[in-house]
């Protein structure tokens, strides 16, 4: 594996960038915004589409424990944003393993036993432990006690003592858990409680873009937390999407730019969700093999790939692996591309991105142009 640095890219960025405001929603509970947000675009072509097909409509949603931003175009935008608005709350109260009517609460609460769950959560279940098995475990959907525990659920925040660590981790079979297609039923081992929030949102995502384009949408933007999708290779004007990457010192600031065409660019990062004890900083993504939070190289990671449920699954997997590992598995997979922030504040940016890539804070940070192999 080979890295090629460079000192800057691309020119410090315009007045116009710097002044720019970005849509930094902040999480529930986190001392930190979004990681991955609509960028300002510094050129706009000329107008493609008649004025009807650009007219933007918006709405937001609080689901998820997230501000969500819908953005749509065109005639049948106001329809498909209603539509996507319910098929959010919907989705929400199904996956939520602290809801009573839902199927991943379903699922906890007959552990032991096989329950036949929703054909979403049934699909949200499969992305999530086919990414168990392929990271060795990076993923890991049994963590839900170990996170309740932390306070990261309900947000009463404290540090577990060990003997409840080594508790907790015991008792987790995630290797345990049975998907049977047929059933559309999960049975999860007793003693073993499952959630599935690092995938939730990107299957949400990807639920209502398909949603919209079945509706008759054919440019729009979602804007969930640090999930952002898109629909359409361009605007209506013609102008490809921008999202920007935030600085995890500064979450009202860019470490850099992406532009892209229908894409998922999902980040996951320590700097999100966050709570502070004695001095010491407690992220919320666990480490499988510890219990205690991620404790690595990484500042945050971004996915950039087609499907919103595997950019989310892969942001957590990559974050928990670390730079190095991250790499690896890039290599192996082969389909998706990463932005890396890491603590030496490097950027390294694998090759897929590197003509979609803008370099907004030279001055901070070292950006490295990632080349496999050699």
């Amino acid at each position: 594996m080979k890295r090629i640095s460079t000192s800057c890219k691309a020119a410090k960025p315009t007045l116009a960038l710097a002044l720019a405001i970005a849509l930094c929603l902040p999480l529930a509970g986190c001392g930190a915004a979004k990681a991955a947000d609509t960028a300002p675009e510094t050129e706009k072509p000329a107008a493609t589409a008649s004025p009807e097909a650009m007219e933007k409509h918006q709405t937001q949603v609080f689901a998820m424990d997230t501000v969500m931003i819908l953005t749509a175009y065109g005639a049948y935008a106001d329809e498909a944003l209603d539509a996507a608005a319910e098929r959010l709350y919907a989705l929400e109260a199904d996956l939520d393993p602290g809801n009573e009517t839902g199927s991943v609460y379903a699922a906890n609460a007959g552990a032991g036993g096989q329950v036949v769950v929703s054909e979403d959560s049934f699909q949200v279940m499969t992305t999530a432990m086919r990414y168990w098995r392929l990271s060795g475990g990076a993923l890991d959907p049994g963590l839900y006690p170990l996170s309740k525990a932390w306070g990261f659920i309900g947000g009463d925040y404290r540090v577990p003592d060990a003997e409840e660590i080594a508790l907790l981790l015991a008792v987790k079979d995630t290797g345990g858990v049975r998907l049977d297609e047929a059933a559309t039923a999960v049975a999860v081992p007793a003693g073993t409680e499952v959630s599935f929030g690092a995938v939730a949102k990107g299957y949400a995502a990807q639920a209502v873009v398909d949603l919209m384009a079945d509706m008759g949408v054919t440019s729009a933007i979602l804007s969930l937390g640090g999930n952002v999708q898109t629909l359409g290779e361009t605007k209506p004007d013609g102008s490809r999407w921008q999202v920007a990457v935030t600085d995890p010192y500064d979450t009202g600031a860019y470490a850099g730019i992406l532009t892209v065409g229908q894409a998922a660019v999902v980040t996951s990062g320590g700097y999100q969700r966050f709570f502070e004890e004695d001095g010491v900083t407690y992220i919320h993504i666990l480490d499988p093999e510890t219990g205690y939070p991620v404790d690595n190289d990484l500042l945050s990671v971004t996915v950039v790939t087609a499907d919103g449920t595997a950019a989310d699954a892969l942001s957590t997997t990559l974050f928990v692996m670390g730079a190095e590992r991250a790499l690896r598995f890039y290599e192996e997979q082969g389909d998706f591309e990463l932005v890396l922030i890491t603590k030496d504040d490097e950027i390294i940016v694998t090759p897929g991105l590197a003509d979609s890539f803008t370099e907004t804070e030279p001055d901070l940070f070292t950006y490295t142009y990632y080349e496999p192999g050699g």
